[in-house]
């Protein structure tokens, strides 16, 4: 570890010890021995994953345990002298923690991963990029347009940074027909990673911070509105595709094509020909069909996410070394972000937190769009993922709060979807998210090209993404 990691480490542990053990009287609200321990974890967190001394998936692992160990019953009679001092607060029982692991939102994600790596390892994505790249020929403006349809359609059910990695193989050969000083290349490169980003609003496993608003404005225990796969999709899909229309437009006239034509040429592709090939299409088909029904069949969509994985395992077409691709570091971050929530629901410490702040008293728009804007600017710097944990499950317990004020705009949907959107529209800085810096690598993108195109669009997206929610009333 290098002095600058060391340097931010320390920082991230010190200040929550200081936060841990200070007097109760110094915060601004009666506060209990377990709601303060939550404080110093939630800053920990914050703090780890903004600055990123380790991994940011290691976080959620110290996270989970800090949590255990220190307001769980389960370690009162090693940690907790006065366990029957009710000043001690409320204690979280440590299957609740533990539960954020396997909870059903995580099963839907993993779902989504296996057929990703399936669809990979059968060349079905790259058939997918074929068929749909065919149709628009090979004017070079309508090659543009392809691309960024094909990458967006794919980071609806794959991860995009699985997404962007594939359309960045497949864009290499069509940039080398390109001249060397054309600004097309430019417009073919950014088209992958603002496409992979913003195509990922469009389903609820196509970003974790889909995910994370969902699992709390579906929790059963509590909201329960019953956002159905397929509602996500008619509502986020038609403004997708409006963003990505936008974004056509402005790469074309920033970067305009010199050559007029571009021919494109996929050899992998997906064939009939196997057992196991077909198998591959009937369950990639019937999973997709089943989560856009789920509301007409009663199947839960995260049920659904186990049939892929149920069905290539039993047929040997998702093996053990298959299962070591599963994207398990996103799986333990969604985790973290989860018993962060727990922690501030289950010890009253959302609701005190909420009751000491007067949110009331602000105008609803600005706590509606501002909460907006702030994900989006933390998620330039940091994981989209990361930020929306941090974020999300302070904004569900303003909402509920001031719940009457919400109403007219669309209730606590609004908040929470609109935060989840703004943190896939930070696309500003190579950093901002794994498709950009895939992108920026190949080296035909420079910084500041990325960054204007990338405020552009996520202003514009973000604005789009407010305007569309106010007038559905929420989902």
């Amino acid at each position: 570890m290098n002095n600058s990691k060391l340097i931010k480490l320390v920082i991230s542990l010190l200040i929550p010890i200081i936060i841990a053990l200070l007097p109760a009287d110094v915060f601004p609200f009666d506060i209990t021995v377990v709601e303060q321990r939550v404080v110093a974890i939630f800053i920990f967190g914050a703090l780890m994953w903004i600055l990123e001394p380790i991994p940011i998936w290691t976080t959620s692992v110290g996270i989970l345990l800090l949590m255990l160990l220190t307001t769980s019953k389960s370690m009162f009679k090693i940690l907790d002298y006065s366990a029957t001092d009710t000043s001690f607060g409320a204690a979280i029982p440590y299957k609740d923690i533990m539960a954020t692991f396997a909870d059903p939102v995580i099963m839907l994600f993993m779902g989504g991963f296996v057929l990703a790596i399936v669809a990979s390892k059968y060349k079905l994505d790259a058939g997918i990029a074929k068929l749909i790249l065919t149709p628009f020929g090979n004017r070079s403006e309508m090659v543009l347009l392809g691309f960024i349809v094909v990458t967006a359609v794919c980071s609806m059910f794959m991860s995009n940074t699985a997404t962007a990695a594939m359309m960045l193989t497949i864009l290499s050969p069509v940039l080398a027909q390109l001249p060397a000083n054309g600004k097309g290349k430019i417009a073919l490169a950014l088209s992958i990673p603002i496409a992979a980003n913003v195509g990922g609003i469009g389903t609820p496993i196509g970003t974790p911070p889909n995910a994370l608003a969902i699992k709390y404005l579906n929790d059963p225990d509590d909201l329960n509105l019953g956002i159905s796969f397929g509602e996500w999709m008619f509502y986020m899909v038609p403004l997708a595709l409006v963003i990505l229309f936008f974004t056509w437009f402005l790469l074309m006239k920033m970067f305009p094509f010199s050559q007029k034509r571009i021919e494109i040429s996929i050899t992998d592709t997906f064939t009939l020909e196997t057992r196991d090939s077909k198998i591959v299409l009937i369950t990639f088909l019937l999973t997709i069909f089943l989560w856009l029904t789920d509301k007409v069949t009663g199947v839960n969509a995260n049920v659904v996410a186990l049939i892929p994985f149920a069905v290539f395992a039993v047929t040997g077409i998702f093996t053990k070394e298959d299962l070591k691709k599963i994207d398990w570091d996103v799986l333990w971050l969604v985790a973290g972000g989860f018993a962060l929530g727990v922690g501030l629901d289950k010890t009253g410490l959302a609701k005190h937190l909420v009751e000491a702040i007067p949110f009331h008293t602000w105008p609803t728009m600005l706590i509606i769009v501002g909460s907006g804007v702030l994900c989006l600017i933390m998620s330039t710097f940091m994981s989209n993922s990361a930020t929306a944990a941090l974020l999300i499950p302070i904004l569900l317990a303003v909402g509920k709060g001031i719940l009457p004020q919400l109403e007219p705009y669309g209730g606590i949907s609004t908040l929470l979807v609109g935060l989840a959107l703004s943190a896939s529209f930070a696309m500003a800085l190579p950093i901002s998210t794994p498709p950009n810096a895939l992108a920026y690598a190949k080296g035909f993108i420079q910084q500041k090209d990325m960054a204007i195109v990338g405020i552009i669009v996520g202003v514009v997206a973000i604005a789009l993404a407010y305007v569309e929610l106010m007038l559905i009333k929420g989902l």
